[in-house]
C-alpha cells in the first residue's frame, strides 16, 4: 500500500471522531482506536498480547497492571484502559506511554503496509479516557511522522529481500547439528520468539536480524514458523478475600507462555519515573543534542561544543533517535533542515508538538538561509536560525542566548 493511501485511510471522518477503525486484511485484521480525531492505540488480532508485553516490558518493566477479573475485557481497547490506568495512579509517565503507542502503531502499519486487498469501516463508540490520556495520542501529524517512518522500514525489508516475510514468524532451529555458528544466541531460535521479540531484546532492527537469519533458513537449518499469541494474563492477581480479622494479601504471578527477556534492562529502564534532572547551572551540565546526518558537520559541531564544556548527543536519524532525545531530555537542539526520510520543518513541529520538548530551544541550522526559510522555520517552532557552518563563537554565543538556566 503507498504512503498516500495509508495516509488517506487513517484521516479520521471529523476530527473530533470517537471510535476505532477496522482494518480487515486477507490474513488479518487490525484495530485502531481514535479519541478526538486522535490516534490512541493499534492492535492486530494475530499478536496484540504479544506485542503489549514486548514494549511493556521495554518500557515499564517494573509496572504491576492488573485485569479486573471482575469486568468483561473489551478485546478493541483494554490497553488503552490499562494505559489510561497507570497513568492516573502516576505509575507511568506520559512520554514513555507516548512512545509505547508511537512504537505499537509503528509495527502494525508496518505489516498493515504490503496489503493490498482490505476493506475499511469508521465504527463510532464512546471511549471514556482521561484527558492525561489524551494527551498522549498521535495527533494527524505525528501519525504522518510515524507513516513516514514505516515507509523507510518497508523499504529497507524490501532492498533486504525480505518482502515475502513477515516480521511476525518465528525462526526455529531446524538442524541444530548443522548451526555450527549462529547469528545470534540459540536461545532466540527455539521457536518461542518473533523476529519482532528477537529485535526488540537484542536492541537491532528487525530487517537486520532477518537478514541476518537468511542464510540460515536457505540451508535448511531454520525454519520460520508461525506462532500463537501469548495468553491474556495479568502479571498482578488478586487472592480471594483473607477470613475477618485477617490482613488482605496477593500474590505475584508468572506468566509461562511470555519469553523472558535474554538482557538486563538498562539503569533507564530500570527506573522509568525517575524526575528528569534540573536545570543547568554550567555548561558543563547542559546537554546539546545535534540532529544532522552530516558526520563531517556533527564532527565539527561535537569539537566546538565539547571544548566550551558541554555535553554532545549526537543523533543522524531523527525518528529513530527519538527515544534518546526522550530518554536524556537534552537542553537544547540543533536541527538540520535536510534529513534522511524527513525535512527538519516536520521534525521541530513533531518535536513542539511533544509536551517534553515544548519549550527547550531549538536552533534550525541550514545552508538556506532565506526569508521564506527563516519565516517557515518560525512557524514550525525553531527559536532560532543559524546558517550553515556556523561559526564557532557564533554557534556559542546563541546557544548561551537560549540555553535554559535556573
Amino acid at each position: 500500500m503507498k504512503l498516500t493511501e495509508l495516509t488517506d485511510l487513517l484521516a479520521p471522518p471529523d476530527k473530533r471522531f470517537n471510535g476505532h477503525l477496522m482494518i480487515e486484511g486477507d490474513q488479518t485484521t487490525w484495530t485502531l482506536n481514535f479519541v478526538q480525531g486522535q490516534l490512541m492505540y493499534a492492535v492486530d488480532e494475530h499478536h496484540a498480547v504479544r506485542r503489549w508485553h514486548r514494549l511493556l516490558k521495554k518500557y515499564f518493566p517494573n509496572w504491576q497492571w492488573q485485569i479486573d477479573p471482575l469486568q468483561t475485557v473489551d478485546l478493541q481497547s483494554w490497553q488503552v484502559h490499562l494505559l489510561d490506568q497507570g497513568i492516573n495512579q502516576q505509575k507511568l509517565s506520559l512520554i514513555r506511554v507516548k512512545l509505547v503507542v508511537r512504537m505499537i502503531a509503528q509495527e502494525c502499519l508496518f505489516e498493515l503496509s504490503p496489503c493490498t486487498n482490505f476493506k475499511h469501516n469508521w465504527q463510532p463508540s464512546p471511549m471514556p479516557i482521561s484527558l492525561s490520556y489524551q494527551s498522549v495520542g498521535l495527533s494527524g501529524w505525528e501519525i504522518q511522522m510515524t507513516l513516514n517512518r514505516v515507509n523507510h522500514l518497508r523499504q529497507q525489508w524490501q532492498d533486504a529481500g525480505l518482502e515475502q516475510l513477515s516480521p511476525m514468524l518465528a525462526p526455529t532451529l531446524n538442524n541444530p547439528a548443522a548451526a555450527h555458528s549462529l547469528p545470534i544466541d540459540r536461545q532466540y531460535l527455539s521457536g518461542d520468539f518473533t523476529l519482532w521479540d528477537i529485535a526488540g531484546q537484542l536492541d537491532k532492527s528487525v530487517t537486520d536480524i532477518a537478514q541476518s537469519l537468511m542464510p540460515l533458513t536457505e540451508q535448511g537449518i531454520l525454519v520460520l514458523k508461525t506462532i500463537p499469541d501469548l495468553v491474556l494474563k495479568s502479571p498482578l492477581v488478586s487472592v480471594p478475600p483473607a477470613p475477618t480479622g485477617a490482613p488482605p494479601v496477593s500474590t505475584q504471578a508468572t506468566q509461562p507462555t511470555a519469553p523472558r527477556s535474554a538482557a538486563p534492562q538498562s539503569a533507564a529502564q530500570a527506573t522509568p519515573q525517575a524526575p528528569p534532572p534540573g536545570p543547568p547551572t554550567s555548561p558543563l551540565q547542559s546537554l546539546i543534542a545535534c540532529i544532522d546526518d552530516s558526520p563531517v558537520l556533527a564532527y565539527s559541531l561535537k569539537k566546538t561544543l565539547v571544548s566550551a564544556g558541554y555535553r554532545v548527543l549526537t543523533i543522524q536519524e531523527p525518528m529513530r533517535g527519538f527515544s534518546q532525545l526522550i530518554e536524556h531530555k537534552p537542553n537544547l537542539i540543533l536541527l538540520d533542515l535536510l534529513l534522511p526520510n524527513a525535512d527538519g520543518y516536520s521534525v521541530c513541529k513533531f518535536l513542539r508538538d511533544t509536551p517534553v520538548f515544548e519549550k527547550i530551544p531549538i536552533i534550525i541550522l541550514t545552508g538556506q538561509n532565506t526569508p521564506i526559510d527563516r519565516a517557515r522555520a518560525r512557524m514550525a517552532g525553531a527559536t532560532e536560525f543559524l546558517a550553515k557552518p556556523p561559526l564557532p563563537q557564533t554557534l556559542l554565543d546563541m546557544i548561551q542566548k537560549h540555553l535554559v538556566r535556573p
